[in-house]
Order: structure tokens, then sequence, then C-alpha cells
């Protein structure tokens, strides 16, 4: 689908079902999402991915390695609720073992490239937990900025966001391409 200098993104398929759990399934991984999810959860999770593709052609896709074929993590586009309205976000969720490598950087690049020029979208955003550094980070190297904050309630606590946001404009005039 789309393709980097190191990197495939596609489609997920059932054969992606034991690499994405060896994401979903870790605490580590998963702490902005207030730890680790069951097997039932996995299969949720990659349903609704499909269900992402029927509906909108798009959703949270595979991010597979060249040079290997593994597959190190998922990163897309995905319609979130925000604040009462719906937003395009990019999003991104990579096995713990190929983070500090610059992958999730290079392939939500991709994906907001993806956005702007195949779907021509306005505007993407990123909504990140305020405490999930990392993420906030890859944000910044593409050229989002914060917007605005919320409270989320997820698996039984309340969590702050921040939506990272950027433009078709800004996109075009910054130079992280």
């Amino acid at each position: 689908m789309i393709e980097t200098n190191r990197l495939l993104i596609r489609n997920l398929n059932e054969k992606d079902l034991d690499d994405l759990g060896l994401i979903l399934k870790d605490d580590e991984t998963m702490y902005a999402y207030e730890g680790a999810f069951s097997d039932d959860e996995v299969l949720s999770w990659m349903e609704k991915q499909f269900r992402r593709y029927r509906d909108h052609g798009f959703g949270l896709w595979a991010v597979v390695l060249k040079d290997t074929g593994a597959m190190i993590g998922q990163c897309g586009l995905t319609i979130q609720e925000w604040k009462g309205a719906d937003v395009l976000e990019v999003g991104y969720l990579f096995n713990k073992a190929y983070w500090h490598h610059g992958y999730a950087t290079e392939a939500a690049r991709a994906c907001l490239e993806y956005a702007f020029e195949k779907l021509d979208a306005e505007r993407v955003s990123s909504i990140i937990r305020t405490t999930n550094t990392a993420s906030l980070n890859v944000a910044r190297r593409n050229g989002m900025h914060a917007v605005d904050f919320s409270s989320r309630h997820y698996r039984g606590c309340d969590m702050e966001h921040v939506r990272y946001q950027i433009t078709r404009k800004q996109w075009k005039d910054c130079n992280v391409r």
C-alpha cells in the first residue's frame, strides 16, 4: 500500500495476529492504554481494523520492515471522536523491540502524506495521552502542533489527552517530508 525507504505499510491480515499480540499484550508498550490487552481484546482490535478498512478504506495498517519482512507495528489513519466531532487521526503503535529507530516517525509521515495526497484531507490530528512522551515527540517531528486538550475515560481511568494537528497548508510548507 505505502512504501518508505525502510518500511512497507499494508492492511493487516489474519497471519498478523501473533505479531499484533506481541505489541498489544505487552504492559510496557500499552502503558498509554492502562496495560496489556487480553487475547480477546487483541482479536477485537484486529477485527475493528478490518471494519475500518471496509467502512472507510483505511485504518491502522501493519508496518513491516522491508529488509526482513517482520511486522514491527501499526500505523495508519482512523476516524476518532474528539469533543463531539469526528477527526481524521494518524496513530501509531510499535513493538518495543523496535523503539528508538525512527520507524514511528517514518511511518506516520508516510500516512500523513497519504492523507493529504490520496484522501485530500484538509487536516490530520493525533490524539495522544499527555504522559506519552514518545508519541508526542513523533507528532512534533512530523510538523504537528498541540491545539487542544480533553480528558477521556478508558479502562476505569480518566486520562488527559492532547490533540496535535497539521493542516494541508502546514504540511506543504513544512520541510519534514
